[in-house]
């Protein structure tokens, strides 16, 4: 006999992957055929959160509805905390409307997601004490982003923000 847990995940692999075909299709550039099936799938299977996520990425992103992608970003949090996409999308959101003190909250809650690359998470902490005028806190975050960073890209990217900040305060 089959337990409710099993039967559960079992619903879910037809909602990966469906997922798996709408993530495909957005990196092809069809976004439209992606929003249809993420639509589709969060109709079949409400309670699947990534699916949330992703519409909230393409209404931010493609369609430029800001309201829309935080009602999708907040659904997704709300049904799969442990999605690590979702902090770091909804970041740009809350950075952009310098919304810090949700964003500082959010940012904690995500350290403590597993498979999150801290190394992001910190940038944004970079990127909000940047907005905010807080250099020093800005340059400790990069430091930090630059210390998780497993990626010569991304490695320059940290330095780069470092000396950025460096420069503004010599102007402050």
């Amino acid at each position: 006999m089959i337990d409710m847990q099993t039967s559960a995940r079992n619903v879910f692999v037809e909602a990966d992957k469906l997922f798996f075909a709408a993530d495909q299709k957005v990196g092809e550039g069809k976004i439209a055929e992606a929003t249809d099936l993420l639509l589709g799938i969060i109709e079949k299977f409400p309670e699947y959160g990534r699916a949330y996520n992703h519409l909230g990425y393409l209404y931010e992103t493609r369609f430029k509805d800001i309201n829309v992608a935080e009602s999708y970003y907040r659904e997704a949090l709300k049904l799969c905390p442990e999605y690590p996409a979702t902090y770091l999308n909804y970041a740009v959101i809350l950075s952009s409307q310098e919304r810090f003190a949700e964003l500082t909250a959010m940012l904690n809650k995500a350290l403590e997601v597993p498979g999150i690359s801290k190394d992001k998470v910190y940038n944004e902490y970079g990127i909000m004490y940047e907005l905010s005028g807080k250099y020093e806190d800005s340059i400790q975050s990069y430091r930090k982003a630059f210390h998780y960073a497993l990626n010569e890209k991304d490695l320059e990217m940290y330095e780069k923000s470092i000396q950025r900040c460096r420069h503004k305060m010599a102007f402050k």
